[in-house]
C-alpha cells in the first residue's frame, strides 16, 4: 500500500452519535471488533483495531459520539474522545451525509481544529443518497468550518470509497515499526467483547427508552478445550427496564441470549452456554465506580 517503504502510525475515527464510526471500524478491518445499533452513543469508550497491510499498521481508535456531557457517564465518555485526539498521526471526522450539519457537527469539527492534526473528512452513508450532488453544499458548509486535507464520499456499510481511503490515510502515515503481532486486530480482552456483545443484541432488540441505561456485566467465565461456560448480568436503572428487557414469559431475553451465544461462539470457535440475568441498578449512570465496570482498561 505505501511501496517499498514501511509506515505505520494512529488514527482517531471522530463524529457525533450515530454517524457509522463503528460501522467504519469494523469495515476497514475486515472483522468485527466493535458493536453497532442503530441507537445513538452505542460506543462507550475507545475500541482500538489494527490494520495490518505488507507495508503498513495503521492503529485505529474508534471513539464515543461527540455529545452534551450531562452525566458520569457522558463526561467519561467525552473524556475519552479528547484523549483520542491527543499525539495521533491522522484523524477521521465522519459525517452523515444524508443530513444537515448541526451543533453537534460543528463541536466535532471544533475539536478537530483544536487537536491540530492532519484530518479527513469522510462523508459516510452515500449508499442512502440518491442525489449525490447534495454532497456538494454539503461540502462547502465544511470547508467553510475548517480545511481538512480530503473529503471523501464513502460507505462504510457497502464498503464503497474505503480502498481510497486506506490509500489516503497510509499515505499520510510516517515511516514505523509494527506496534503489534501481525495476528492482532484489537487490544480488548474477550471478557469485554462478550460484554459488549451482549449489550448490543439488547440494543438492538429493545425500545429507545432502554438502550442509554443498558450495562452488562460478566460475572463468571469458565473455559475448557471445547466449552466456554458465561454468566452475565445485564444493568437497567428501573424496574420498567428490566421487564422490557426480560420480555413476556422471559421471550426478550432468550431472544438477547441466543443471538450473543450464536455470534460468541463464532468469535470463540467453541460451544459456549450463556446464562444472562437482569438488575436494576438505581442512577448507575451517575456513579463514577460503576464506569470501570463498562471500560476494561480501568
Amino acid at each position: 500500500m505505501a511501496g517499498d517503504r514501511f509506515v505505520s502510525g494512529f488514527v482517531s475515527i471522530l463524529g457525533r452519535p450515530n454517524v457509522g464510526k463503528s460501522t467504519l471500524l469494523n469495515a476497514l478491518l475486515g472483522e468485527k471488533v466493535a458493536i453497532v445499533s442503530d441507537k445513538p452513543q452505542t460506543t462507550r469508550t475507545n475500541i482500538q483495531g489494527v490494520l495490518n497491510a505488507e507495508s503498513a499498521q495503521v492503529v485505529f481508535l474508534d471513539t464515543p459520539g461527540i455529545h452534551k456531557a450531562d452525566t458520569a457517564i457522558n463526561r467519561r465518555m467525552m473524556r475519552s474522545v479528547e484523549a483520542a485526539l491527543a499525539e495521533r498521526d491522522l484523524l477521521l471526522l465522519v459525517a452523515d451525509c444524508t443530513r444537515a450539519t448541526g451543533q453537534e457537527d460543528e463541536a466535532a469539527v471544533r475539536l478537530v481544529k483544536a487537536a491540530g492534526a492532519p484530518a479527513l473528512l469522510l462523508l459516510n452513508k452515500i449508499d442512502r443518497l440518491k442525489d449525490k450532488s447534495r454532497l456538494l453544499p454539503l461540502i462547502a458548509r465544511y470547508r467553510e468550518l475548517a480545511d481538512f486535507e480530503e473529503y471523501l464520499p464513502i460507505s462504510a456499510a457497502t464498503g464503497e470509497g474505503l480502498e481510497e481511503l486506506k490509500a489516503e490515510i497510509v499515505k499520510r502515515l510516517p515511516e514505523g515499526p509494527r506496534y503489534f503481532p501481525e495476528d492482532e486486530i484489537t487490544d480488548q480482552p474477550l471478557r469485554f467483547f462478550a460484554a459488549e456483545l451482549i449489550r448490543e443484541k439488547a440494543l438492538q432488540e429493545t425500545e429507545q427508552e432502554v438502550p442509554h441505561a443498558v450495562m452488562v456485566e460478566i460475572e463468571q467465565w469458565e473455559e475448557s478445550p471445547t466449552l466456554v461456560r458465561i454468566a452475565a448480568a445485564i444493568g437497567v436503572e428501573r424496574d420498567g427496564q428490566k421487564a422490557i428487557l426480560i420480555g413476556a414469559k422471559g421471550t426478550m431475553l432468550k431472544q438477547i441470549g441466543t443471538r450473543a451465544r450464536q455470534e460468541l461462539e463464532q468469535v470463540l470457535g467453541r460451544k459456549t452456554y450463556l446464562e444472562l440475568f437482569v438488575k436494576v441498578r438505581p442512577r448507575w449512570r451517575q456513579d463514577p465506580l460503576m464506569m470501570n465496570v463498562i471500560d476494561w482498561r480501568t
